[in-house]
């Protein structure tokens, strides 16, 4: 079907209220990088030169590709092809990164485009071959007026841009400080404790100055909870009671159903239970998106934390096995992720579909609904539901987008993302500074290159991606020609197991978007 055909239209229908025009050109605005990265000048390496090679062998006897969005399409009928991110060679891009997320301003400081203006200037874009069938939403930020789209309310499969409804409904619901707790508690008899899963799959047993996030480091804001903290807290807590050597349990009774989803495939995600470390990563330093798992990720972490006890003095005297803690049993020590609004980044920049499952069960539990794959969906529904976003068509059955069985209809993204783009909603602001930025970070650090034909676009793009086999999704905010700031969301469904034709013919779609002063 033509993107350009019946359900196209033109301006006139809100989409929701938005954020503030940007203020003057959008050169101006390039310092959106400056809430993400360090101000001065960045200096970005491409990190695919720091990725194993496409063919170098893991633990698990399975290539190391990945692909852009975190969802690993390796050669068995799950994937995509081949995988591998587009490599540029040993190039650097230098860019100045002062200045706000979105300068200043408000709808009279720039003109939005017109639809008529939006469709003649994507023109020709919209009937690439590698497009397949295509659904799309355009609107402008600031007064959320839907410019231009084709079939803009038809369900589609959202693949990873699912985790922008997971983040809004996150961060609606929940209260900016929420933090998830792993703990430590007193057994039901003398000498015994009970390690506790709160639901973090982000706790490390690493030092924090090996800890990679995208491959960056971490801040004081962004570093996850630390099991060697943990551990030496609890121990300096049993010394204080004169004990010295205990048995260990662990609790995983947070989390409720099936531990895989029924789509899921283990590989790009591991088992999902509320006690993990280092995301049950086998190599907790890999910097695969899809990398090698443990069997057991709370064994594995019960493990991790008696090895760290015995570090600290404290004799574990047994292989831990699974208990539940007693009810009001006394905490000894416990340990916080970070603030939801940096979960939600990291989960957004990085597309990280262990922690977006984890986010949704957040959301299930503050609902009070059962903490599963079938209570995050409702509770994230629900939430959205109840602030407002068009749900019409939509069917969430996890909260990472590796489900197939995933519906949304771009204007319903397009409205999620106006939300978070407004000043009336300052706590969903990190959907806006979570999200890649086209050229430098993320998932979008390989795309929007200089010979893709959307160069021009770098740096004033932040999209979230999606992929799965033969669905190819990007959806994000843009900042035109005259520095209007509009947000879009792109579906596509193609026949070809190549994925990086139709990434690049989208990429070139929201180029035309950026270059429109019309």
């Amino acid at each position: 079907m033509s993107p350009t055909a019946g359900s196209a239209r033109e301006r006139g229908r809100s989409v929701g209220s938005g954020a503030g025009a940007g203020r003057g050109r959008r050169t101006a605005l390039v310092g959106v990088l400056g809430a993400a990265l360090a101000a001065g000048v960045l200096t970005v390496a491409d990190p695919a030169l720091a990725q194993p090679s496409p063919g170098a062998s893991r633990p698990d006897g399975h290539s190391s590709k990945r692909a852009d969005d975190g969802h690993h399409q390796g050669g068995g009928g799950n994937g995509n092809g081949n995988g591998q991110q587009e490599r540029r060679g040993n190039r650097h891009r230098a860019v100045p990164v002062k200045g706000p997320v979105l300068s200043a301003g408000d709808a009279k400081d720039s003109r939005a485009p017109t639809g008529t203006g939006l469709r003649s200037a994507l023109g020709a874009t919209l009937q690439d071959k590698s497009l397949g069938t295509l659904n799309y939403a355009v609107a402008d930020a600031a007064t959320g007026e839907f410019l231009v789209g084709a079939n803009e309310n038809t369900p589609a499969t959202p693949a990873s841009t699912t985790k922008l409804a997971t983040a809004v409904a996150a961060l609606s619901l929940l209260p900016a400080g929420h933090r998830i707790a792993t703990t430590v508690v007193q057994g039901t008899t003398p000498g015994e404790i009970t390690l506790v899963g709160g639901g973090d799959p982000t706790v490390t047993a690493l030092p924090v100055d090996q800890i990679r996030i995208g491959g960056a480091p971490v801040d004081v804001d962004s570093a996850p909870a630390s099991m060697a903290d943990l551990a030496r807290r609890t121990a300096a807590a049993l010394k204080a009671a004169g004990t010295t050597a205990v048995k260990l349990s662990y609790d995983t009774s947070l989390y409720s159903g099936p531990l895989l989803h029924k789509e899921h495939d283990g590989t790009n995600i591991g088992a999902v239970t509320p006690l993990m470390v280092d995301e049950g990563r086998i190599d907790p330093r890999s910097p695969d998106e899809a990398p090698a798992r443990v069997f057991d990720p709370p064994g594995q972490a019960a493990e991790s934390f008696a090895g760290l006890l015995k570090a600290e003095g404290i004799t574990v005297q047994n292989k831990a096995a699974q208990a539940t803690a007693p009810a009001g049993a006394k905490e000894l020590a416990r340990v916080e992720s970070p603030e939801i609004g940096r979960l939600v980044e990291r989960m957004l920049t990085t597309s990280d579909n262990q922690l977006a499952e984890a986010v949704a069960r957040q959301v299930a539990l503050a609902a009070k609904q059962p903490a599963s794959f079938e209570g995050g969906a409702a509770a994230v529904t629900a939430e959205l539901t109840k602030v407002g976003v068009p749900m019409n068509g939509v069917v969430l059955t996890d909260g990472s987008g590796l489900a197939s069985a995933n519906l949304i209809p771009p204007l319903t993204l397009v409205k999620l993302l106006g939300q978070a783009a407004s000043p009336q909603h300052p706590e969903l602001r990190p959907v806006i500074t979570g999200l890649p930025i086209a050229g430098f970070t993320g998932t979008l650090v390989s795309r929007f290159g200089a010979k893709s034909g959307a160069g021009d676009a770098a740096g004033i793009v932040r999209a979230k991606t999606g992929s799965l086999s033969n669905v190819n999704t990007l959806a994000g905010t843009v900042v035109d020609s005259d520095g209007r700031v509009l947000v879009f969301a792109l579906m596509t469904r193609t026949t070809s197991p190549d994925p990086f034709p139709t990434r690049a013919a989208i990429d070139r779609i929201v180029a035309k978007i950026a270059a429109c002063g019309c």
